[in-house]
Order: C-alpha cells, then structure tokens, then sequence
C-alpha cells in the first residue's frame, strides 16, 4: 500500500510563496501510472481540486481561483509532486491534500495526511 507524505506548509503572509512536496513511498508504486493531484479544504468547507498532472507530466490542469499563481510540477526519479504557490492569498489558506489516482478508478486511490497552508492578510 502506497503512503503520501506531504509537506511545505506553513504560516505565510499575503503575496509570499510556498512548495509544497509529497512523496510516495512505497517501493513497489509505479508512480509513473498515476495522475497525481492536489487538493485543499478550507475551514468550515469542502474539499476542492487545485491541479491535477497526468501520469508523463505532459498536461496540467488548474482551478480557475489559482491559475496564473500555481503551478504543479512531479518528478518520477524522485515520486515526488510539487505544488509551487506564489502570489498568495488568505482565502487559499486551506489543508493541502495530495492524491495519487490511476484510470479514474475508486480501487486504485491514495490520499496523503494533509499539510496546512494558512496565509495572513
């Protein structure tokens, strides 16, 4: 079984920058097969995408609200994805989750702990 660790959050204020990092560990993970996403939860709400990156890395995809500040990047040597955020706002403040998905499917799913990004005005 796969285990996400992320990490890079932390207290910011508004117009600063953070990389967030998550690795899988599992020797066995053939990280090469997965899309990999970041999510984030801000207090009292759900739980949003922020961007996806396909499995090469040859396509991103973006949340309207970060497009411009954010950018998604992975590492396959390393099974590492990046979140790198700049520009930041309080309302990204938010618990950053990673996750690993292969073909759309429920039964091939990871999620990582969760990292907390809190951005002050």
């Amino acid at each position: 079984q796969v285990q996400l660790v992320e990490s890079g959050g932390d207290l910011v204020q508004s117009g600063g920058s953070l990389r967030l990092s998550c690795v899988a560990s599992a020797s066995s993970f053939i990280f090469t097969n997965y899309t990999m996403k970041w999510y984030r939860q801000p207090p009292g709400k759900g739980r949003e995408l922020v961007a996806s990156i396909t499995a090469a890395g040859s396509s991103t995809v973006y949340v309207d609200s970060v497009k411009g500040r954010f950018t998604i990047s992975r590492d396959n040597v390393k099974k590492t994805v990046y979140l790198q955020m700049n520009s930041l706002k309080p309302e990204d403040t938010a618990v950053y989750f990673c996750n690993a998905n292969r073909g759309g499917r429920l039964s091939d799913d990871a999620w990582g702990q969760g990292t907390q990004v809190t951005v002050s005005s």
